[in-house]
């Protein structure tokens, strides 16, 4: 096994220049192709990782919710879910959706009446507001995200009207329940979706204000594992029975989610291409060795060599092309992300992606996932010209020698 590798490390090298440039040019592609991956794999995952935090950031973990509705008598629910131990919190809620205008401008949202401490320990809206009005005595109070602010025009200490077309029936028909609120804070998550249809306020006033009673839509619920969200919302469902049921931040995120893996899928896909052109080069050159070296591969097999000898000999010399570009392309495309993460080389307009610059996740698995991808391409691209080398003949070789 020595003298093969041994004559691979030779051939690798021209008499005449050292490396041979089609060493370098196939090296050289294993190293992009590698490179690309793992930058591009590790910004969609910085993405991924990013959007998630957001996401667990206005959301619980998982959600309690009724088919009737609304949840009667929640008090013994959350006594109940308090018991379980994967369960680190809970908070009641009420949900429904809303009108909200300031002077001539209006906007339909979703308004939230939470406990807020109860909320404080199962997300992390509080942690999000960014301007803060304390001085409000009569009117019920109201927080708004930086979107719904900046359409509507107005600050925090601004009253709001929100109305609700759920209201009583008069002489002309359906009229819409109406009630004024004072902005207290503005909140930015940094997703359009949440900072421009989202409103939150107390939880009695918005029972009183949808006719709840002391009933709630849902019970929010943070788990000690975020990870096992899917397993406990299952189990939770069949234990509460009934016409309860049990909806996870997976579950409610699924078509988002899906896509972002498909596109790192997509993308893994396009650029291992660049290192299937590289194995391309890999065959090329491994072919024009086998033209050259005809010579000498015919002086081994007199020597003794068997064929399997001759095709461990150039499978080793493009496997070792693999190796060698796999490496430098995995220290370059780590140096690559760290500088990236690091230092605000692409910067990103934040009021469009919300983001300063492109966030940075490595991971393990990607990086053994790429590294194996270039190796096994490496390999079974030199398979055919190593073919091609154990079958030739000696004598026809060494005929006029």
């Amino acid at each position: 096994m020595r003298l093969p590798l041994f004559i691979a490390l030779r051939y690798l090298k021209s008499r005449k220049r050292g490396t041979s440039l089609g060493t370098i040019v196939s090296i050289g592609g294993v190293c992009l192709g590698v490179m690309a991956l793992i930058v591009v794999l590790s910004v969609i995952s910085g993405f991924h990782e990013d959007l998630q935090k957001k996401i667990l950031g206005i959301q619980a973990h998982a959600v309690v919710l009724n088919y009737s509705g609304s949840i009667k008598n929640y008090q013994a629910l959350t006594e109940y879910l308090s018991k379980k131990e994967e369960i680190q919190a809970y908070s009641p809620f009420v949900l429904g959706q809303v009108l909200v205008s300031s002077g001539k401008r209006a906007h339909g949202v979703y308004l939230r009446g939470i406990i807020p401490e109860y909320d404080r320990k199962t997300t992390e809206v509080f942690k999000h507001v960014k301007y803060k009005y304390d001085n409000y005595t009569e009117l019920p109070w109201i927080m708004i995200g930086k979107e719904l602010a900046n359409v509507l025009g107005i600050l925090p200490g601004d009253t709001i009207t929100v109305i609700s077309p759920m209201g009583s029936i008069g002489p002309l028909g359906i009229i819409p329940k109406v009630k004024k609120f004072i902005v207290t804070g503005i909140f930015e998550i940094g997703m359009f979706e949440y900072d421009a249809n989202l409103a939150i306020t107390d939880l009695k006033i918005a029972q009183d204000f949808f006719d709840y009673g002391d009933n709630v839509t849902g019970i929010q619920l943070r788990l000690k594992d975020v990870y096992r969200a899917n397993i406990l919302s299952q189990a939770l469902t069949k234990e509460l029975g009934g016409t309860y049921y049990v909806k996870d931040w997976m579950q409610m995120n699924r078509n988002l989610f899906s896509a972002l893996k498909l596109e790192k899928f997509a993308m893994f896909v396009i650029l291992t291409l660049i290192i299937l052109v590289a194995s391309f080069n890999i065959i090329s050159m491994l072919m024009v060795n086998v033209v050259e070296k005809q010579r000498d591969i015919a002086i081994l097999k007199s020597m003794g060599a068997t064929d399997r000898i001759i095709k461990f000999i150039f499978m080793s010399e493009g496997f070792l092309i693999g190796v060698i570009g796999t490496i430098i392309g995995l220290v370059g495309g780590l140096i690559l992300c760290e500088i990236i993460k690091s230092y605000d080389i692409v910067k990103l307009p934040a009021d469009v992606y919300y983001l300063s610059k492109l966030p940075v996740k490595v991971k393990i698995l990607d990086i053994i996932i790429i590294s194996l991808s270039a190796l096994v391409i490496s390999l079974v691209s030199t398979l055919y010209p190593a073919h091609r080398a154990s079958k030739i003949n000696p004598v026809d070789i060494l005929r006029y020698e």
